[in-house]
């Protein structure tokens, strides 16, 4: 199979594979899945059993994106936690067959929601999803990562300063264009950092629906996937980044909820979403609520132009996406201005 942005030649992967993960068999089928914006993926049909191949994308890439080795690490830690995840079972880097970084994980037989409205599901359904959502949310920030060997997953303290210094870099090492309300909204930012409150976790850094596998037939999640921004750092960066689906269109490449009538579809709203969160956690009220979503948005952004950048650059994983996604970027902007009541001009 060839693709735009590796070649899989069969036999040699095949025999690498052969040689490092036990009782492999010989590969039947190779797809291309078409999500991942980030890091391609493939599903591997063999004579056994069915695996999953997570790449590294070729070509020049920003510091510290794309850290497969760290997805890796993080659901081989979790493996005997209450947080689902895919078995790993091989990490190829230097010496990978296919000029990237990749490892190979167990396929998970279940069902992706794309559209958080859940236009198929009844609302007792929907209200059980969400609620699994939040469950699984909470029982990660509840993992302990001394417990699990990852207390040097990231550094302590300063989450929020640290990562708006990190995504205001990456996204000036992939601007293509000057935007106005990402240029208000990192220096609104940056004036009114929070101070972290000491509660400190380990966060999945990218926690929505459509990362999520449920079971075939019950409202119960089986896997949690792309673990690929996971680090050790404020658990609310988490919840304020999945509560901005209540917040977003679903249009120009986005899925959100804004616009529809959560109560008539049995969707909990984002203040009963985060309370029940809060109670799971045993929290009082939130306070730099709004804080945490501009961030969150602003981070969204940065990774949407991270995207765009590399499509212009030829190294996009689904290139015919980018446009939708060079409209999103000041769209989510100017939404997280209004947020903390910027005005754009």
């Amino acid at each position: 199979m060839t693709d735009a942005l590796h070649t899989l030649d069969k036999p040699t992967l095949q025999a690498y594979l052969q040689q490092h993960i036990e009782g492999f068999g010989e590969i039947l089928e190779i797809e291309k899945f078409p999500g991942g914006q980030s890091n391609p993926t493939y599903k591997l049909v063999t004579t056994g059993k069915t695996y999953v191949l997570r790449a590294k994308p070729p070509g020049t890439l920003l510091k510290s994106a794309h850290m497969v080795d760290r997805e890796y690490r993080v659901m081989g830690a979790l493996a005997e936690s209450d947080v689902p995840v895919p078995e790993v079972y091989h990490l190829s880097e230097n010496d990978s067959p296919i000029g990237t970084m990749f490892f190979i994980m167990e396929y998970v037989d279940g069902r992706i929601f794309w559209d958080p409205a859940l236009p198929k599901s009844t609302n007792d359904e929907r209200m059980a999803i969400f609620g699994e959502m939040n469950r699984v949310l909470a029982a990660l920030h509840s993992v302990s990562p001394n417990a699990i060997g990852l207390m040097d997953y990231g550094k302590p303290g300063n989450y929020f300063a640290r990562q708006t210094g990190r995504w205001i870099k990456q996204y000036k090492a992939s601007e293509t264009a000057s935007i106005p309300s990402m240029n208000k909204l990192m220096a609104w930012l940056e004036a009114n950092m929070v101070a972290d409150d000491g509660d400190s976790s380990l966060v999945h850094g990218d926690f929505r629906l459509d990362n999520l596998i449920f079971h075939p037939t019950e409202p119960r999640i089986i896997a949690v996937l792309d673990w690929e921004l996971s680090t050790l750092g404020h658990p609310l960066a988490d919840l304020a980044y999945q509560c901005m689906q209540w917040r977003l269109p679903s249009f120009k490449g986005l899925r959100g909820l804004a616009g529809l009538d959560r109560v008539e579809l049995g969707i909990p709203l984002e203040e009963e979403y985060v309370r029940q969160y809060c109670m799971r956690r045993g929290l009082q009220e939130i306070e730099n609520w709004e804080f945490y979503l501009a961030f969150s948005m602003f981070r969204l952004a940065a990774i949407i132009q991270g995207v765009v950048a590399r499509a212009e650059a030829g190294n996009a994983s689904n290139p015919k996406a980018a446009d939708l996604m060079r409209q999103a970027v000041p769209l989510i902007a100017t939404m997280a201005c209004d947020v903390v009541g910027e005005l754009v001009e």
